[in-house]
């Protein structure tokens, strides 16, 4: 379980060289050694295209977890397929960089450019144009809703 103090938030740049190597940022190189001495597992998201990096003592606790579902319901085999099935572990290396397999790389769309964005116990890795594109969407999204709000709140006596 990650410290308190050693939470992954905010957002930054990377970049992923031509062999596939992504390089991270300072401030998160720290908490993967500190946590978990650099050893790390990625995995696909199950609802958005991009990748999530779990320190590795983060990940066993999402895998027991994920184990423990009863599979008894299609949903909850397919998460764990998806989840576990593309867990991959990986290690830093002193240059503070992770060889991201092809097949994950093309799942989340990674080329070059790659925004990581701080979720607490992990990071998430997108392509910078679907994180774009997805930011856009959001933003669709929070106006149409804030405009519903608005026309409920125009039928109410305030």
């Amino acid at each position: 379980m990650l410290r308190r103090n050693s939470l992954f938030r905010g957002i930054s740049s990377a970049s992923i060289d031509k062999k596939g190597r992504l390089g991270l940022p300072q401030k998160f190189r720290e908490i993967y050694r500190s946590n978990s001495a650099g050893k790390l597992v990625v995995t696909i998201d199950t609802r958005d295209r991009c990748l999530l990096i779990y320190p590795l003592n983060e990940w066993d606790l999402v895998q027991r977890r994920l184990e423990s579902l009863s599979n008894v319901h299609q949903g909850t085999r397919m998460l764990q397929r998806r989840l576990i099935g593309h867990a991959t572990d990986l290690e830093m290396d002193k240059s503070g960089r992770i060889l991201l397999p092809s097949v994950l790389r093309k799942y989340a769309f990674l080329k070059n450019k790659t925004i990581l964005i701080g979720q607490g116990n992990k990071l998430e890795a997108w392509s910078e144009k679907v994180w774009e594109d997805q930011m856009e969407s959001w933003q669709d999204q929070e106006n149409i809703a804030a405009m519903e709000n608005v026309e409920m709140i125009g039928k109410v006596s305030i």
